[in-house]
């Protein structure tokens, strides 16, 4: 079955509906951004999800002391990367975490990407965007039938496209944010109604 990532958490309010529903990952926004959070704010907000749902830390281009530092916290069991970061930049931050922190390596998807290039990555996943945060789908025709590794699905998904995107585009796991949100605000129906059409 497909999992599910509600990213751009910022609330207690949204932890208490996370848990209720209780997706497989949740984003915490450490880069420049309206969902952008302070890491004291996202230590409390961790110290109140459920245990089973893992915390990512979605980045760009930050330092590799500032993600550690969020991962010996126990803050975040993963590191999303949106900016230029390197594979020796992952091969690093893995090796000083005993590879324990998990990397996903976000790919901005155009005509020119060629994901083969990421298959011998040590990025534990991809994930496949329009842009950082845009709201908007890309052409899900440019997704490799035999890519390699698992991949997260991002950009535009809603309650009106998500059975399409995961049909068509069978993903590791759909990653949700504005397509949950009410003025710019987690909303428990949306995100109740995301979670039964999904499961």
């Amino acid at each position: 079955m497909v999992k599910i990532k509600i990213c751009g958490i910022k609330r207690l309010e949204d932890i208490e509906i996370v848990n209720k529903y209780n997706p497989d990952y949740i984003g915490f926004v450490f880069a420049d951004s309206k969902r952008k959070i302070s890491h004291d704010l996202a230590k409390r907000l961790k110290d109140n999800l459920n245990s089973n749902i893992l915390s990512v830390g979605v980045f760009v281009n930050s330092s590799k002391d500032e993600i550690l530092g969020l991962f010996n916290e126990g803050i975040i069991e993963i590191a999303q990367l949106h900016g230029n970061e390197s594979e020796e930049y992952i091969i690093d931050i893995k090796e000083r975490t005993n590879y324990e922190l998990k990397i996903i390596n976000a790919i901005e998807m155009s005509q020119d990407i060629d994901l083969l290039k990421y298959d011998k990555s040590l990025a534990d996943y991809l994930l496949l965007d329009s842009g950082k945060g845009s709201g908007k789908t890309f052409d899900w025709q440019l997704i490799r039938n035999d890519l390699k590794k698992n991949f997260f699905l991002a950009g535009g998904l809603n309650i009106q496209n998500v059975r399409e995107a995961i049909h068509e585009c069978n993903p590791y796991a759909i990653d949700l944010s504005s397509g949950l949100e009410t003025d710019g605000f987690k909303d428990e129906m949306k995100i109740k109604e995301i979670m039964e059409v999904i499961n």
